[in-house]
């Protein structure tokens, strides 16, 4: 039977589930490294305690998770097809032979600046951080693991090139929702962004030049890519055809076309390539798209690199992002979540107060649901009223949100993105975070704006996405 009689949580109703999250995660994964999901689903048990408490029934919070899960199914479903994509570029060859004559041509000094500026530039290009982490993040790895770079730093690197990608391309979901949940042009808004992102960005290539100054090719490393390069050419046969596969997915992009629409026909043509060129039956082409790769080339390093990808691969980031929607579900239907921002809200009497809440609310939406849509969405349009009223551009707050969310997430272990990023990479997020200089740089940089006035549009009109704006 549902009860009627709700009542509205109090800042300390509101509180306990994230508190609970926080300690579960923080001892029970960051000491004792129990399994996400569970920790996850005991910090979802107290906050469905609190809603029953709350006069919440239980087939409310259960349409409350639902409908979370259906908010994340668009991105989780992306997150499937680049399984798909991975395995179906590694048995194609495409991936072995980036990495072979990216072996060639890079030189430890300058990889992690040249890591960070490849994936920057595919991420732009295509508007997806996780297929590029997917596809150039793996042969950028495979370099790494090649030359000696320490692998945190070369994820980092990677993760902050992709990210950079996703946060000012037009073709990034979470840069067209910002702007629609704030109110801004799109346009405006990516423009806005660049005033924040690029600083973050160049501060980050400071970082990997003179963390590279300590990278030297020895006599071990120079063997150990000849290695390398040895097993990949044995093992696969490179010709200009396999750079179909990322050809269609810049098409696709630069068309405007849907993401998995694209993804899916590279697949297909990479699975083809690989029936072609590298004498896969069409049984085992279509068993990697469920499984992955299990290569044997006889090198370690090799096997480890290509060994990944497959539709399975993925059934670990979708079972905890499961798991943090339940949570977050149960937060947002409950009204526990808007309470927390809405105090969050009372701190804003100035401009450099009010960017400062923002980045507060969009980081705390980041931390407490791991999603970059929810992270943007949310305190997007909880802020829109506040930033009309003190007459500054929506484009400040669609920028401020993607700061101090979008690009927060992938920093955030039991997060989609930082599940995959991790996954994919095969490093650790604690590990990465350090070095993903521009994830965690943009906002202080929105902060200082915020407070010094650098940056900071007036709204010029009422109707703000028009061009212009």
């Amino acid at each position: 039977m549902q009860v009627e009689n709700k009542r509205r949580p109090t800042l300390l109703d509101a509180l306990i589930p994230f508190i609970a999250m926080a300690s579960f995660l923080g001892i029970g994964y960051g000491v004792f490294h129990f399994r996400i999901e569970i920790l996850l689903l005991a910090a979802a048990a107290v906050a469905g305690i609190i809603g029953l408490k709350l006069g919440y029934s239980w087939k409310e919070l259960e349409e409350g998770i639902m409908k979370s899960i259906h908010k994340g199914m668009p991105a989780m479903s992306i997150v499937i097809i680049v399984g798909i994509m991975i395995a179906s570029w590694i048995v194609s060859g495409s991936i072995p032979m980036l990495v072979y004559y990216g072996l060639k041509i890079v030189s430890p000094k300058l990889f992690l600046i040249s890591a960070c500026i490849v994936s920057s530039i595919v991420s732009v290009l295509t508007g997806t951080s996780y297929g590029t982490a997917g596809t150039m993040g793996i042969a950028l790895m495979g370099i790494a693991h090649g030359i000696g770079i320490p692998l945190g730093q070369a994820a980092g690197a990677i993760v902050a090139g992709a990210y950079f990608g996703d946060k000012i391309s037009p073709f990034s979901d979470s840069t067209n929702l910002a702007s629609v949940a704030a109110g801004s042009n799109l346009f405006d808004h990516i423009r806005h962004l660049l005033w924040t992102t690029t600083p973050a960005w160049l501060l980050g290539l400071v970082v990997y030049f003179f963390a590279g100054l300590n990278f030297e090719a020895t006599s071990d490393s120079s063997q150990k890519i000849a290695e390398i390069m040895t097993a990949l050419k044995i093992n696969y046969s490179f010709n200009i055809f396999l750079l179909i596969p990322p050809a269609i997915i810049l098409f696709m992009t630069i068309r405007k076309k849907p993401p998995i629409p694209g993804m899916l026909l590279s697949s297909l043509v990479a699975l083809l390539l690989a029936v072609i060129f590298q004498s896969v039956s069409v049984k085992e082409a279509i068993d990697v798209c469920v499984f992955g790769v299990k290569t044997n080339t006889g090198l370690k390093e090799v096997d480890i690199l290509l060994s990944r990808g497959g539709m399975q691969s993925m059934m670990e980031v979708t079972l905890i992002a499961f798991c943090a929607f339940a949570f977050a579900g149960i937060a947002q239907v409950t009204g526990m979540l808007e309470i927390i921002l809405n105090e969050i809200a009372k701190f804003a009497k100035t401009t450099g107060r009010l960017i400062t809440a923002t980045v507060a609310a969009s980081f705390s939406t980041a931390f407490i649901t791991g999603s970059s849509f929810l992270s943007v969405l949310i305190p997007g349009e909880l802020f829109a009223p506040l930033y009309k009223e003190k007459n500054l551009a929506a484009k400040n707050l669609s920028r401020t949100t993607e700061d101090s969310g979008t690009v927060i997430v992938p920093l955030i272990p039991w997060s989609i993105a930082g599940v995959y990023m991790s996954a994919t990479l095969g490093v650790s997020t604690l590990e990465y975070l350090p070095w993903a200089v521009m994830c965690y740089t943009s906002m202080i940089f929105a902060i200082i704006y915020g407070f010094t006035g650098f940056a900071i549009a007036p709204k010029i009109r009422e109707i703000e996405t028009q061009p212009g704006s």
